[in-house]
């Protein structure tokens, strides 16, 4: 029989070859995606009373012409036209503009249906829609509540509607059940079919609410279902390798380090090392603060599986981070023989050449390196363990292609995001997690201020009063917008301004824009305190060490989200000496100013990674777009966090059972995993 999901939109009514390049850019390929092409919210045409009505609220309500209407102009197109009409009790005036043309319409005694904005305080109504019930043709839109799509280009609302409308139509009968009966029992869901069709017309909020919270359960126990299988084929494959890691050498190792590990790194280190020990692959987040060293932990990992015969990669989104962790590696390993190599897009042709020769006869024991790594004529000789920094910058599909590059290595995966460790679990289903907690001994809490731009001048005198203590200063430029060429003005004006306000001082710049060579040649020069105040733009925010810079700056910050402000801040604060942040922002919403509050009062990333959740919900924390988190059509991680944890729970009991595998009941969701690229190449049965 054919599915939804291989009929062409152009088969639906209406859509002509130029509508269906349109609906392509919107990434409507068939009638299963016009289907689950879901409103982001409604337009609620239910008529009200005027008393339940707040002011600024939209409303619709039932009125009769009372008065004449009067029509005022200017200039040539624009006008406003008020008139008299009583709605219930109340006598209120409805206001139109550039509506001239209803003047003539709007007879007394006229019964007229209005929405718009309703202002309680001088009894007006400023009408954004109308239409009179005496008339043959009605829009239809009196008391429901209409769907608002994304819409754009020569896809407008009105026919957007009238094709899923069609849609619904043609082929709303074909629509299948996704779900095994058990759980649409369990919980007392909609079927699938009416649910998707009360999404698109919801005939009452009621009905509309069970039709969401089916498609939103359906939405998270599919993106649970695809992390829970492939964790559970990775155990029962067992086709991992069994490090023979000694502890012994863990001390070693850590007898060489200039400081005392923290609980939290020994901990981790030690359930690291359980997992590398197990037939099975390892699938491990580590996640600490900003400083609460982490890279310790994986280059531990790293020696480990080096001295138990394995290769060892690390995986950064960088080329910056990349050298500065080539740097501190080969710095935490000189006293062995180990060898450390960098592989980045920027590397020359002949050296990648005999790079790649090292990599594949194993004579390079540990390769760090950026998106490089996961390119097809990358082999290594024998991949043990694979480490993969900021996470959130890496989808489940590229961890799985570097993990293809060794037969079933160890994955370890570190993230300075601290996230709530329940939504962790949740999100990155298919990984245990471990969390680092406490900073090193002897790091100095970062005292932190906010201040109005007005007071620019008393934190530059503040900055270079640290200066002349022998500390060194951050200046962070805001992202603009998406787009280099602003971003790199932008820090142009701020490198001039600060230029200016230091003549004697040097001022290094950093920005996106800039050659590899000319990043690094600017961060030498700040590590060596040969610039005394570098002005950078966010490339600054992971993977700079300099210990004796003390103050970081942050210019409109309340351009960043709070995860992001704590990154930057923790650029400082890596070396003996008090540290600072100034966070210069004149936030005007709620949000912006919560934000700023919340940087002054905390240092505690997971606390702040709390409070970011809150304010701005996942897919902005995560950096949806980035993350390999999904884009969800309808769910919200934050609002539906106890369905998450429900649909966890069922997906990971589902997956547990040898008759989930073999049962026909299953086949569905069976077929559905095997057509999922991260299932590419695997076993599935």
């Amino acid at each position: 029989m054919i599915k939804l999901d291989q009929i062409p939109v152009k088969q639906l009514k209406g859509v002509s070859a130029l509508k269906e390049k349109e609906l392509h850019a919107f990434g409507l390929f068939t009638v299963n995606d016009v289907l689950l092409y879901f409103p982001f919210r409604y337009e609620d045409y239910r008529v009200r009373d005027l008393t339940e009505v707040k002011a600024g609220e939209k409303a619709t309500v039932i009125g009769i012409v009372r008065g004449v209407p009067i029509l005022q102009r200017y200039g040539r197109s624009k006008s406003r036209l008020t008139c008299k009409v009583q709605v219930g009790l109340q006598l209120i005036t409805a206001t139109w503009f550039n509506r001239h043309f209803l003047r003539e319409q709007l007879t007394l005694e006229r019964e007229v249906l209005l929405t718009g904005k309703w202002e309680p305080s001088r009894l007006q109504l400023t009408v954004s829609e109308s239409e009179f019930l005496d008339q043959q043709k009605s829009s239809g839109k009196m008391d429901t509540l209409q769907p608002v799509y994304s819409v754009g280009g020569k896809i407008t609302q009105p026919w957007i509607r009238k094709l899923i409308a069609a849609a619904l139509d043609q082929y709303g009968a074909m629509v299948e059940e996704i779900l095994p009966y058990a759980l649409i029992e369990k919980y007392r869901l909609m079927n699938r079919a009416e649910a998707i069709r009360l999404i698109h017309c919801p005939g009452d909020v009621k009905s509309g609410q069970e039709a969401r919270r089916r498609m939103v359960y359906e939405e998270l126990f599919l993106f649970q279902l695809r992390l829970q299988a492939y964790r559970a084929l990775s155990h029962r494959r067992q086709a991992g390798i069994a490090m023979p890691l000694q502890s012994e050498w863990i001390r070693e190792f850590a007898a060489t380090l200039p400081f005392e590990l923290t609980d939290g790194q020994k901990r981790a280190i030690n359930e690291i090392s359980v997992d590398m020990r197990r037939k099975y692959s390892m699938n491990r987040l580590l996640q600490g603060d900003v400083g609460s060293g982490k890279t310790v932990v994986a280059a531990i990992a790293m020696y480990s599986a080096v001295r138990a015969g394995f290769q060892a990669a690390l995986m950064v989104p960088t080329e910056i981070l990349a050298e500065q962790h080539m740097k501190s590696l080969s710095r935490m390993l000189e006293h062995t023989n180990m060898t450390v190599r960098l592989l980045t897009g920027s590397l020359g042709e002949r050296k990648r050449r005999d790079l790649l020769a090292e990599l594949q006869m194993g004579l390079a024991d540990i390769v760090v390196g950026t998106h490089a790594l996961i390119q097809e004529d990358v082999f290594f000789n024998k991949l043990g363990l694979v480490v993969v920094d900021e996470q959130h910058r890496f989808g489940v599909n590229q961890r799985s292609i570097l993990r293809r590059k060794g037969i079933q290595p160890d994955v370890l995966t570190m993230t300075a995001t601290p996230i709530p460790r329940t939504l962790a679990i949740t999100a990155f289903g298919d990984m245990d997690v471990s969390t680092i907690r406490e900073r090193p001994q002897g790091r100095k809490p970062i005292e932190t201020y906010w201040l109005k731009p007005q007071s620019l001048e008393r934190a530059l005198q503040f900055i270079r009063k640290q200066i002349a203590e022998g500390r060194q200063a951050y200046v962070i430029c805001p992202l603009i917008e998406e787009s280099d060429k602003l971003d790199v003005q932008n820090a142009l004006d701020v490198h001039m301004m600060i230029q200016s306000a230091f003549p004697d001082l040097t001022v290094g710049l950093l920005h996106g824009r800039m050659s590899t060579a000319e990043k690094e040649q600017s961060m030498s020069s700040f590590a060596a305190n040969e610039a005394q105040v570098l002005v950078a733009t966010t490339v600054v925010e992971v993977g700079v060490d300099v210990p004796n810079a003390t103050i970081i700056m942050i210019m409109d910050a309340e351009r960043f989200g709070l995860s992001q402000l704590h990154q930057l801040r923790g650029r400082v604060g890596r070396g003996e000496h008090q540290s600072y942040c100034i966070l210069l922002a004149d936030p005007k919403s709620e949000v912006g100013q919560e934000r700023m509050k919340v940087m002054t009062e905390s240092n505690d990333g997971f606390e702040i990674a709390r409070r970011d959740l809150e304010l701005r919900g996942p897919g902005e924390f995560f950096g949806t777009k980035q993350s390999g988190l999904p884009e969800f059509k309808l769910a919200d991680m934050v609002a539906d966090y106890e369905l998450l944890e429900q649909a966890r729970e069922d997906a990971a009991a589902l997956v547990a059972t040898e008759s989930f595998w073999k049962d026909a009941a299953y086949a569905r969701l069976v077929d559905w995993l095997r057509n999922d690229p991260l299932f590419q190449g695997e076993q599935i049965d």
